[in-house]
């Protein structure tokens, strides 16, 4: 099954993420497990933490298609090591929260070298943050996002990806989210199926498309290779439709997460609708039953 949803609020508590999910008509959602603005978080009640697992059985929801995002103050490549041992102590609250509510991954911008020449030492010290993550949770795989590698942020090419993870112990709980706008805006092109093909291969050859564990699937303001970051709605902006036709008719794509962080929340139903309407019929009767 191709599982479309969005990134929901968590706006009175995240049991009640679940439920809003559901509302867009989404086979999977994406939340923030603390406040994504603020360093501290307080501790999960243990009723919100009930509350939660029982609203995904109620919606019919497992952990798998679920894909929580960690803060974005979060920057465990900073030089500096007082910072990063900032970022590093929140990553680590947020990975345990995500271990409290029964969640399987964690997904991640890897972070910025923060003016640093060269961008080696950077990715050096998100896998040894990683590591140090790791040996202190279990049960929870960490997923490293593709950035569109404006300002100082690394993970922008493929190769970074590949190398941090090759300097993660526990190869079995990492893995990388690709995101659509940031490939386009670090000059991964997806618009033709050739193209498309290409992209897939070279993912394959530097990272491994067995990490592939979940997709942002947002179209984008910025030009192709501009690396510059800004969302767009589904369909209109610089990558336009046909790039998501090819992802929702991807066999190898199945049951991986795929979640908008489109601009208008409000359009979110109607992206989640079009997204599963591209998804040709062929396909639909292959995969044995109808698709929303």
């Amino acid at each position: 099954m191709i599982r479309i949803g969005a990134h929901v609020p968590i706006a009175g508590g995240v049991f009640n993420a679940p439920k809003s999910a559901a509302a867009l008509g989404a086979k999977a959602f994406a939340l923030f497990v603390a406040n994504p603005r603020m360093w501290k978080a307080p501790p999960l009640d243990p009723k919100a933490v009930d509350l939660f697992k029982e609203a995904l059985d109620a919606e019919g929801y497992l952990p798998e298609h679920i894909v929580p995002h960690d803060s974005y103050l979060i920057n465990l490549g900073n030089k500096d090591t007082a910072k990063r041992e900032k970022s590093y102590t929140a990553f680590l609250t947020e990975m345990k929260r995500c271990e409290q509510l029964g969640l399987q991954c964690l997904n991640a911008h890897p972070g910025s070298h923060v003016g640093e020449a060269g961008e080696t030492g950077c990715l050096a010290r998100i896998a040894e943050c990683l590591n140090r993550a790791l040996d202190a949770t279990k049960g929870v795989r960490i997923l490293l996002e593709n950035t569109a590698g404006q300002g100082t942020t690394v993970g922008y090419k493929f190769e970074h990806l590949a190398e941090i993870i090759s300097m993660v112990e526990d190869k079995s709980r990492i893995g990388i989210c690709f995101d659509t706008c940031h490939g386009h805006a670090a000059g991964y092109d997806i618009r033709t199926k050739e193209a498309y093909e290409n992209t897939m291969k070279e993912l394959d050859s530097t990272v491994g498309l067995h990490s592939l564990k979940a997709l942002h699937l947002n179209d984008a303001k910025s030009d192709f290779g501009s690396r510059v970051d800004r969302h767009h709605s589904i369909g209109k902006g610089t990558l336009g439709l046909e790039p998501f036709r090819f992802i929702v008719n991807d066999p190898r794509l199945d049951e991986i997460p795929m979640i908008l962080e489109t601009i208008d929340d409000t359009l979110w139903k109607e992206e989640i609708a079009l997204l599963y309407s591209l998804i040709k019929t062929k396909r639909k009767a292959e995969k044995g039953g109808k698709t929303p």
